[in-house]
C-alpha cells in the first residue's frame, strides 16, 4: 500500500518517524502510522482516489494494536463515518474531499436508515410476500410435472396435497377452534346423556362385526387366523390378571389401542392402495438410505462392502441421525408427531404426555423420544411413566431401520409394525399399569416440545451426525459383545449337556421351548414354532439386531428354494411365520435396552429414580407384550401364500402317477422353471437343487415358452 501510495506521489519513504508523512498537504501530518490502521477501499465509483485513514497521535507515542472491526462494506461506512465526525483522523485526499466523503456518507446513512425503518415496519407483510411467491413457484413446479407425466409425478402430487390439507387445517382450527367446539356442543350432550345405552349398542355391533369378519375370512383363507385371534384374546387376559391393579383398569385405552391397531393393519395389508402404499414407501426408505454408500465408498474405499456390517450399516445410523436433526431444525418433525400424538389422544383416551411420546417412538429411539418431554418427566405420574417406558420397549428408532432393511427384512413390514406398535404399546401399558392418579400434564404443554439449538442447516447436519457416534459405536460393541457372549453359552452348555449324553444342549434349544407357546399363541405352525422362539429369545436377552440377522439368513436360505430339512435340521421357515416374526422382533424390549432405559431416565429425572427401577422390568414385559400383539394382528391380517414342500409335492405327483394338474403341482413346477439356468442343448441346471426328472416332466406338462424341453437330456 506504501509503495503504490510513493508511485503515485501521494507519500514518500522516509526513515524519521517525526518527517511529515504528507508533503503535498500542509495540516495532515502523524508522528507515526500503523499498517494495521489504514482502511484501504474505492467509495462507489465517486471517488478515484483511495481511502486512507491514519491516527494521528502525538510524537513519540506507539499506536496499540487493537483488532480492525468488521471490513465488511456497511461495517466500514459506519466506522468511517463515526470517524471523520471525531474529527481523530486524517484523510489523504485533503480537506475539500473529506467535506465531500461526509456528505455523501450522511446521505447514504439516511438512506439505510429509511429502508431499515420501512423493512420493520412492514417485516410481516414482506415476509408473506417472500413466501407467497416460493409458494406460487413451488405450485407452479407441481403443475408442470403432473403436465409433463402424471403418473411419475403422483407421489409429488399426493405429498403437496396433503401438506397442504395440514397446514390450512391448523389455520383453521386456530382461528375457528371455539366456534366448532359450540357447533358440535349439541352431539356431544346427546352422547352424554344416551352413553350407558348406545356404548353397549356400539360394542356389540363391533364385536358382530369381528366375528363375521373372523367366519368369512376362515372360510376364504383357512383357519390359521383363528389362532392368531386366539393368541391376542390370550395376551390381553395375561396382562389383566398380572395387572398392577385389575380393579381400576379402564378399557377405553384398551380396546381403542388394539382397535386402532387392528385399523392401521387392515388398511395397510388388506387394502390395495393401502399395502402398494407402503410397499412403495419402504423401497423409497430403502432407496434413500442406499445413500449412505457414497459416503462409505469415499471414506473406505471400493472394498468397504467386504466388511458389510461396520462399513456398510453402520454408515446408514450416521447418515439417517443428520437427516432427523435436519427434520427437526425445519420443525417436521415436531408437527409431525403433534399431528399423529393427537390422533392417539382422541382415540385412544391415553394423556396428552403418552401420546407425545408414543408417537415420537416411531421415528426415534427410547431414549430421544423422552426427551421430547424432558421438562415435564419429573411431574408424570407412575402410570404415564410405565406407558412412556413400554412405547420405548415396543417400537424401533428409525435410525435403526435401515439396518434391518438392508439385513433384508422386508420394508413394508417393518414400517408396518413400527406404526402399529405405538397404538398397541399405550393399550398393553394401561391395561399392565393403570392410571390412579390425576395427570398434572395439560395438553398444551405436552405439545410443546424442544426445538433443534442448531444456527443453520449444516450445523444441524453435523449435530445430528456426531450425536449418531454413540449410536453406532452402542450396536458395534453390543454385537461384538453379544454374539461371542452367545458363542461361550452355547459351548458351555455343550459342555454341561455332554455329561448327560446331551452335547446338543444349546441356548436356542432352551429358548425354543420357553417361548414355543408365544410363538404358537400368535399363529406359527408346530413346526416353525421353535425357530420363531430361537428368534424371540435372542431378541430378548441379546438384542433385536442379532434376532434380524439370524432372521435374514433363514430368509436367504428359503428364497433359494433349497431342501427344507438336512439331517433332519430345519433350514427355514415358511413366509407366514417369517412375517409373524418380523413383527414380534420390531421392538428395544430387550435386556440391554433395559439398563439403557434406566440410565437415561434417571439422569433426565434423578428425583423419581425409585419409581423408574420400580417400573422398568414391568415396562420391559409389556412392551415385548405389544410387539407379541402386534405380531397377533399381523398374523390375523396378513395373507401371504401357504409354503409347500415342493421336493414332496412333485416326488409323489410324477413318480406315482396322481394328478398332475392340482394347484400346488402347477405352483411348485413354476418355481422350478423360473429358477432353471438353460445354456443350451443338455446344458440345462434345475434350480431348488431338484432332478432332471421333475424339470423334464414340468416342462412337458406346462410348455413353457422360455425353454425348450427337448434341451433336457433323458438320462436321469
Amino acid at each position: 500500500l506504501l509503495s503504490h501510495l510513493e508511485q503515485s506521489g501521494w507519500a514518500r519513504p522516509t526513515e524519521d518517524p517525526r518527517t511529515p508523512l504528507f508533503p503535498q498537504q500542509t495540516g495532515f501530518q502523524a508522528s507515526r502510522i500503523s499498517l494495521s490502521q489504514f482502511l484501504y477501499q474505492p467509495f462507489l465509483g465517486k471517488l478515484n482516489a483511495p481511502i486512507l485513514l491514519s491516527l494521528t497521535l502525538p510524537a513519540g507515542e506507539v499506536p496499540s494494536a487493537s483488532p480492525l472491526p468488521d471490513r465488511t462494506f456497511l461495517g466500514s461506512l459506519v466506522s468511517l463515518t463515526v470517524l471523520l465526525r471525531e474529527g481523530d483522523f486524517g484523510f489523504a485526499g485533503g480537506r475539500n474531499e473529506a467535506q465531500n466523503l461526509r456528505r455523501h456518507l450522511r446521505h447514504l446513512e439516511r438512506k439505510y436508515g429509511t429502508v431499515r425503518n420501512f423493512s420493520r415496519k412492514h417485516k410481516t407483510t414482506l415476509q408473506y410476500i417472500f413466501w407467497g411467491i416460493l409458494l406460487a413457484g413451488y405450485l407452479a413446479m407441481v403443475i408442470a410435472a403432473c403436465a409433463l407425466n402424471f403418473q411419475r409425478a403422483v407421489p409429488l402430487f399426493v405429498i403437496t396435497v396433503a401438506a397442504i390439507f395440514f397446514v390450512v387445517w391448523d389455520h383453521f382450527m386456530a382461528k375457528y377452534e371455539h366456534q366448532i367446539e359450540e357447533l358440535l356442543s349439541p352431539g356431544r350432550e346427546f352422547l352424554d346423556d344416551h352413553w350407558s345405552w348406545l356404548k353397549w349398542v356400539i360394542w356389540s355391533s363391533l364385536i358382530l362385526g369381528v366375528v363375521f369378519w373372523l367366519i368369512f375370512d376362515t372360510a376364504k383363507l383357512g383357519q390359521r387366523q383363528l389362532v392368531s385371534f386366539g393368541g391376542l384374546i390370550m395376551f390381553i387376559i395375561l396382562m389383566f390378571l398380572f395387572s398392577k391393579n385389575p380393579t381400576k383398569v379402564r378399557w377405553r385405552p384398551v380396546f381403542w389401542g388394539i382397535g386402532l391397531q387392528f385399523l392401521l393393519g387392515l388398511i395397510i395389508l388388506r387394502t390395495g392402495p393401502g399395502l402398494m402404499a407402503f410397499q412403495w414407501l419402504g423401497k423409497q426408505v430403502e432407496t434413500f438410505l442406499e445413500h449412505t454408500d457414497a459416503g462409505a465408498l469415499f471414506l473406505f474405499g471400493e472394498n468397504y462392502k467386504d466388511h458389510f456390517l461396520a462399513f456398510k450399516v453402520l454408515p446408514m445410523v450416521i447418515f439417517f441421525g443428520a437427516i432427523v436433526s435436519l427434520l427437526y431444525y425445519l420443525r417436521l418433525m415436531q408437527w409431525i408427531i403433534r399431528k399423529i400424538g393427537w390422533v392417539m389422544l382422541v382415540t385412544v383416551g391415553s394423556s396428552p404426555i403418552e401420546s407425545v411420546v408414543a408417537a415420537g417412538n416411531i421415528f426415534v429411539g427410547l431414549t430421544e423420544s423422552a426427551l421430547l418431554v424432558r421438562p415435564y418427566l419429573p411431574h408424570v405420574t407412575k402410570s404415564e411413566l410405565h406407558a412412556i417406558m413400554t412405547a420405548g420397549f415396543s417400537t424401533i428408532a428409525g435410525s435403526v431401520l435401515g439396518i434391518y432393511i438392508s439385513f433384508g427384512i422386508s420394508p413394508a413390514h417393518l414400517l408396518t409394525a413400527s406404526v402399529m406398535s405405538a397404538p398397541a404399546s399405550l393399550a398393553v401399558a394401561k391395561l399392565f399399569w393403570p392410571e390412579t392418579e390425576t395427570p398434572k400434564i395439560t395438553l398444551k404443554n405436552a405439545m410443546k416440545m424442544g426445538m433443534s439449538d442448531s444456527r443453520n442447516l449444516l450445523d444441524a447436519a453435523s449435530h445430528g451426525a456426531s450425536s449418531s457416534i454413540s449410536v453406532v459405536a452402542h450396536i458395534a460393541v453390543n454385537m461384538i459383545a453379544f454374539v461371542a457372549l452367545l458363542s461361550f453359552v452355547n459351548s458351555a452348555l455343550s459342555w454341561f449337556g455332554n455329561m448327560f449324553d446331551y452335547p446338543q444342549l444349546s441356548f436356542e434349544i432352551i429358548c425354543s421351548y420357553i417361548f414355543m407357546p408365544f410363538s404358537l399363541m400368535m399363529g406359527v405352525n408346530w413346526q416353525d414354532s421353535f425357530m420363531v422362539a430361537k428368534l424371540i429369545g435372542y431378541k430378548t436377552f441379546f438384542s433385536e439386531f442379532v434376532a434380524y440377522d439370524y432372521l435374514s439368513k433363514l430368509v436367504d436360505l428359503r428364497k433359494r428354494s433349497g431342501p427344507k430339512f438336512v439331517d433332519g435340521v430345519q433350514q427355514y421357515m415358511s413366509i407366514h411365520s417369517e412375517t409373524i416374526a418380523t413383527y414380534a422382533l420390531c421392538g428395544f424390549s430387550n435386556i440391554c435396552s433395559l439398563g439403557m432405559v434406566i440410565g437415561a431416565f434417571t439422569s433426565i429425572a434423578p428425583t423419581r429414580k425409585r419409581d423408574i427401577a420400580s417400573e422398568a422390568v414391568r415396562a420391559l414385559i409389556a412392551g415385548n407384550t405389544a410387539c407379541f400383539i402386534t405380531a397377533c394382528i399381523a398374523g390375523i391380517l396378513s395373507s401371504t401364500p401357504v409354503d409347500i414342500n415342493c421336493q414332496h409335492v412333485l416326488e409323489n405327483t410324477f413318480a406315482s402317477g396322481l394328478p398332475q394338474n392340482t394347484t400346488d403341482v402347477v405352483s411348485c413346477c413354476q418355481s422350478l422353471l423360473s429358477s432353471t439356468v438353460a445354456k443350451g442343448p443338455r446344458e440345462v441346471i434345475p434350480g431348488g437343487n431338484h432332478s432332471l426328472y421333475f424339470l423334464k416332466s414340468c416342462c412337458e406338462l406346462l410348455k413353457p415358452s422360455t425353454l425348450n424341453c427337448s434341451w433336457i437330456p433323458n438320462t436321469f
